[in-house]
């Protein structure tokens, strides 16, 4: 398993020493047992004891070059002993510790979900996207390089892997082949592209959202295999307008549209084969007013959108409503409709 920068210096710096360490017990062992003529069991314990400096007697009595080899032993192994506390002191104080454990819980957790969503990046748009999936609420997982973010990311207790998204192997481990969407919020548009690229090659049928800061960039992050692409310049851009021209109407869509508001939602709802909604419409499967739901579209399997349908339009499988109204009630058609498909 490749480490990021940050862990793999100073474990590097420690395994380094450590194999000095250990070069330096081994020398000593056996220079006891060619200069003295020990056992390699008397020579070991002679060394460590020497450059611990515990300060036990010797073993057997030594001869002059022993003598000599020992002043020899207490100058190379003393030195690289406290190199060694001092690389392993540094290692744990800064946290690197905490950090490679840290990596191999969330690949434990992350082999226990399926059907989650990947978040690659953790600024401040990442921040505000894994928010929202959390209180939906459901299983995420944030791929981050930076040592920072992935600090933040792990303290509002996301699943995190610490790792670059464009290398395969770091997206194998964030589950990407039973992932079901990744969203690419990066800041460079080139490390998106290659992050699409890769999650595409990875999972063909996962649903993947791309961040484009540059003009020009949306085509091509689409070509590689984004199934949408979000701008948010154009998007900010686009609302402050709509705020200016239409106040009230942002302020509905913003109240049916963000989690933090509990009174009305928009939800999408996909009608699975074989279920009691299977080419019914949507008065028949009591979805009217009454219910306190309201359809406000049905984009068809096809991708045709229809909005308003009315009443007496037939739904069928792989359809998807979206449907305003009250939380409760948009989770009791969610379970109805999910038992449903179960049942068949």
């Amino acid at each position: 398993m490749e480490l990021p920068n940050h862990v793999g210096d100073p474990l590097r710096h420690l395994l380094y020493a450590a194999g000095v360490l250990a070069l330096v017990i081994t020398s000593g062992t056996f220079g006891y047992v060619i200069i003295e003529g020990w056992s390699v069991f008397d020579g070991l314990y002679m060394t460590v004891t020497t450059i611990t400096t515990v300060g036990y007697r010797e073993v057997n009595p030594l001869s002059a070059a022993g003598r000599a080899f020992t002043i020899g032993l207490i100058l190379a192994g003393v030195g690289t002993l406290f190199y060694v506390l001092g690389n392993f002191a540094r290692f744990v104080l800064e946290g690197e510790l905490r950090h490679v454990f840290g990596r191999y819980r969330s690949g434990g957790k992350v082999k226990a979900i399926a059907n989650h969503y990947i978040v690659c990046g953790y600024g401040r748009m990442g921040q505000h996207i894994c928010k929202e999936l959390h209180a939906k609420p459901v299983d995420l997982v944030v791929v981050e390089k930076n040592p920072d973010r992935v600090a933040a990311a792990q303290r509002d207790g996301m699943i995190t892997i610490e790792g670059d998204a464009t290398k395969d192997d770091v997206l194998v481990q964030a589950g990407v082949d039973r992932a079901k969407g990744l969203v690419s919020v990066v800041n460079s548009d080139v490390e998106n592209l290659y992050i699409v690229l890769t999650a595409r090659g990875l999972n063909k049928e996962l649903y993947i959202v791309a961040r484009a800061g540059e003009e020009g960039s949306e085509q091509k992050l689409v070509r590689a295999g984004a199934n949408r692409v979000s701008s948010p310049y154009l998007i900010g851009g686009t609302q402050v307008a709509q705020v200016l021209l239409r106040p009230h109407v942002v302020d509905f869509l913003e109240l049916a549209t963000k989690s933090e508001h509990l009174d009305l939602q928009i939800e999408e709802i996909t009608i699975q084969q074989g279920s009691r909604f299977d080419g019914k419409t949507p008065c028949e499967c009591g979805l009217d007013q009454d219910q306190g739901l309201i359809v406000v579209g049905v984009k068809r399997q096809s991708g045709h959108l229809e909005f308003n349908p009315g009443s007496k339009v037939e739904l069928a499988s792989g359809d998807t409503l979206i449907v305003l109204g009250q939380p409760q009630s948009l989770k009791k058609l969610e379970s109805i409709i999910r038992a449903a498909a179960e049942i068949t």
